[in-house]
């Protein structure tokens, strides 16, 4: 039993490690005289296949996942051909308005980037330039709701406009002559979810990690030592990172973070309980993690005039991604760590766990087969077939109470088991293939 729910979860997991991500567009707008151009990157395969991205976070959530995966192998030469075939259509999709008026756009540019794993999105650079009216003082622009997610920079003037665009709405109107930059409050603000979902829910590596250190032990004070030390190493990172003065490349930076997941899991299977020196060795793996954030927040960029508050912001969006997740898995287990102190009977964890595990299974049949997610951020089975699985072992500790530790035996040990696979496996992906 334990072995099939270590393999089901391993397959779902590993399923995500190969995620085709959805990454936001980065367009950076310029102006000269009554010249406005913008430099847009982007994932052309998506936009060019027809696909609606909306709350997508995944191209395999989609119909056309296979086709995407075709363009992603054509030569850049060729997405080029097709790109210049949809001119009119892209250039219509994106609304630009000064005042009452429209401000046409053609395109300028067109440069895909090379052909590299088609399971991984490449960028792609189009140009725009358009004619403002006279007079004009300030712009609003919308981006089509279904080509995802825009980071919109404003570049050349004082006090530029950085705005993140989503679901087709608005940017509000932008001053041309730069002054239009958020205030403090506001920019602390709107970098909160960005951090946010930074780890719900794209932060699959960090979340297992965050749940390595929670396997450790169902204790309070561990868990507090380690995240506090995570927290830590990795605000001195991100920041350090985001201010430039760190810059280590992401094809050695994504290695080693699969391999901190590996070692702290397998740290949690063979040692014997709480270790002075782990605080220690989950600062070092927190450094490492917080320049993995900075490399996401590089994509985005911060607004230069107000700096520290967006980066406190993203920090405490990333932490609250992180509570978040512990909050959930401590709640699953709660019972089972009731059960294993023998607060609550063998059969209320029988009952409770079994129920749990047939709704998280219904919901993601449910929610996968219907509309309802077409808001969400990601699709069904990347969140609730763990949480099967794990209910299905907390299942087997409520079961076998009367053994020795439990909930160690068979929640801890067999779901750091699982954390592990998918480290190893990511380590593997990220060196050599």
């Amino acid at each position: 039993m334990v072995r099939s729910v270590l393999i089901a979860l391993f397959c779902t997991l590993a399923g995500l490690a190969t995620a085709h991500e959805v990454r936001p567009t980065i367009a950076d707008m310029t102006t000269d005289g009554d010249m406005l151009r913008l430099s847009v990157t982007l994932n052309a395969e998506a936009i060019v296949a027809g696909a609606d991205l909306e709350g997508v976070e995944d191209t395999n959530a989609l119909e056309l996942s296979d086709e995407i995966d075709a363009l992603r192998a054509l030569s850049p030469e060729e997405l080029g051909a097709r790109l210049s075939e949809m001119r009119g259509t892209l250039t219509d999709r994106i609304e630009i308005d000064a005042g009452t008026e429209a401000v046409p756009l053609t395109m300028t540019e067109i440069s895909p980037g090379p052909v590299g794993n088609v399971e991984i999105p490449r960028d792609t650079v189009l140009g725009f330039e358009g004619r403002l009216p006279a007079g004009a003082d300030s712009i609003i622009v919308t981006w089509p709701a279904e080509w995802g997610k825009l980071v919109l920079r404003q570049q050349g003037v004082a006090e530029p406009f950085t705005g993140f665009l989503e679901g087709g709405t608005p940017s509000g109107p932008i001053d041309i002559s730069g002054g239009g930059a958020e205030t403090g409050l506001q920019a602390f603000l709107s970098y909160i979810p960005v951090g946010f979902e930074h780890i719900l829910p794209m932060g699959l590596d960090h979340i297992l990690f965050v749940l390595g250190l929670f396997f450790l032990s169902a204790r309070l004070g561990p868990l507090l030592w380690q995240v506090s030390a995570f927290t830590l190493a990795h605000t001195v990172t991100l920041a350090l990172g985001a201010l430039g003065y760190v810059n280590v490349p992401g094809f050695i930076v994504e290695p080693i973070i699969a391999a901190s997941i590996v070692f702290v899991a397998v740290e949690n299977i063979v040692s014997k309980g709480w270790s002075k020196w782990r605080p220690l060795v989950v600062f070092a793996f927190g450094l490492l993690h917080g320049l993995g954030f900075a490399s996401v927040l590089g994509e985005f960029g911060l607004p230069a005039g107000q700096f520290i508050p967006a980066l406190i912001g993203f920090n405490i969006g990333v932490e609250l991604g992180q509570l978040t997740v512990i909050g959930i898995v401590f709640a699953l287990v709660f019972v089972a760590l009731r059960v294993d102190a023998l607060d609550y009977s063998e059969r209320t964890g029988q009952v409770f766990y079994g129920v749990m595990a047939v709704i998280f299974i219904i919901l993601t049949v449910l929610l996968s087969s219907s509309g309802l997610l077409s808001g969400f951020e990601a699709s069904a089975p990347v969140f609730l077939i763990p949480l099967a699985a794990l209910s299905l072992l907390c299942l087997l500790a409520a079961t076998n109470v009367d053994k020795l530790d439990a909930y160690r035996t068979f929640v801890a040990i067999p779901a750091s088991a699982g954390i592990a696979l998918v480290g190893t496996y990511w380590f593997v992906e990220r060196v050599f293939l």
